[in-house]
Parts: C-alpha cells; structure tokens; sequence
C-alpha cells in the first residue's frame, strides 16, 4: 500500500531496524525512535498514518506515549508490541487508545496482516464509534458502563460480554482471530476458555437479533465477524 507512513517506536536498536527495513521493503514509509519522547517531538509534523509503539521504552513508555498522540489525533490508528501478556495490561493498552496488541515473539507477517487489516477497517464504513460509544446498526453499545441499547430496550452486560463485545467492535467487519479474543480476554486459549467463549458469543448474537442487519459469523477456522 502506497503514502502510508509509520510511526515505529521501539527502544530494542536490533528489532527497531529489522522491522523498519521489513515494512519498507512492503512500500511502508517507516520512521523509527528509540523512545518515546523522540516519538511524541516528532509527531505533529510528521504526517503519520499509522503508530507502532513500544510498551516498554525509556523516558517515555508507549502507554504514555499513545495518550499523548491521542490528544494530538484522536483517530490515528495504533498497534501496541510489548513482552507483557497479563490481561491488565492488555485492558490499559486499549484504554490508552490502541486499535491493536501483539505479543512478543510475533512473526513479521502476523504483524504485516494486523497493519493490513487495521488500514481497511478505517477506510471501510461498518461499525461506528463515537466517542466512547458504538452504534452497531440499530444498536448503541457503551463499553464503559456495559450497555447495550436498542430503541426503548437496554441490556446490562456482563465484564466479558462487554469486553468481548469491544473487540468485535474493534474489528468491525474484519476477522476476529479465536487466539487473539481468548489471550485478551481469557489470557489463556485452551480448551475450557475456548468453550466458554462460544457461550458469550451466543449470548451476543440473542442479544443483537433484534436488527436482522446485525450478525456475528463464524470464520471456519479463524474466527468471527461482526457485521451490520
């Protein structure tokens, strides 16, 4: 994809360069920082596209770092990378505002796809936020509160059919990977987790068919997508 540029902040001097040159080589104009500051300095005028950062950086870590931009563009997409796979910090990375998570070690190419994804989830009408609020067809959906509304009708959900709820709405009309959904929600993808979600996602569906519009798909093999 072509005039896309990154904003890459990673302070690893080894993994910053290999990515850097792996996303120029896929036409990704890439500006790498060692840290966060020199990210944030850089920033307003530098026509960014698209953020990676760093949870973990000197001076400035890349939570830090996303609330900043945030309030520079509210709308640029992010993509965190970190080491940390404990669900609190998964929850503070998409409160700081992050469209994405990747776990380290990641395959550049598991990267590549999420970058790919992300850029047609934002240049595609579907799933709208506002604010902290979704509409989802006929439906507004608030994650802060864990409300679902539909005309006169309002659903009280629970944490995880909140937080399940969010992702799909983040991936609106783009796959929901199971692996993903499980180690962010449920930190671990085994069986018993597995089976569980399939519950919420039922109960998701019961909830939303009240819009024949609305529906969540299984993607054999993969995941699931919510579409309106």
């Amino acid at each position: 994809m072509n005039n896309i540029k990154i904003l890459l902040a990673e302070d690893d001097n080894n993994l910053g360069i290999l990515l850097r040159n792996y996303l120029s080589a896929k036409n990704y104009e890439t500006v790498l920082f060692i840290n966060g500051s020199l990210a944030l300095e850089a920033f307003p005028s530098g026509s960014f596209n698209l953020c990676i950062l760093d949870i973990m950086m000197p001076e400035m870590d890349g939570l830090t770092l996303a609330r900043e931009i945030r309030l520079t563009n509210a709308d640029i997409p992010i993509i965190f990378l970190t080491a940390k796979s404990q669900k609190d910090d998964i929850i503070e990375g998409f409160k700081s505002g992050a469209d994405d998570y990747i776990t380290k070690p990641f395959s550049m190419e598991e990267l590549l796809y999420r970058i790919e994804a992300i850029l047609r989830r934002v240049n595609t009408p579907g799933v709208n936020k506002k604010d902290d609020s979704y509409t989802i067809g006929g439906y507004s959906f608030d994650p802060l509160n864990q409300i679902l509304v539909y005309k006169d009708q309002t659903i009280k959900l629970t944490t995880k059919e909140s937080e399940l709820l969010e992702l799909l709405c983040r991936h609106g009309n783009e796959i929901l990977e199971r692996n993903f959904a499980l180690k962010t929600i449920w930190i671990d993808d085994n069986y018993f987790n597995a089976r569980s979600m399939d519950v919420y996602i039922t109960r998701l569906r019961k909830y939303l068919r009240q819009d024949p519009l609305v529906k969540i798909l299984n993607v054999h093999g993969r995941g699931y997508k919510l579409i309106s």
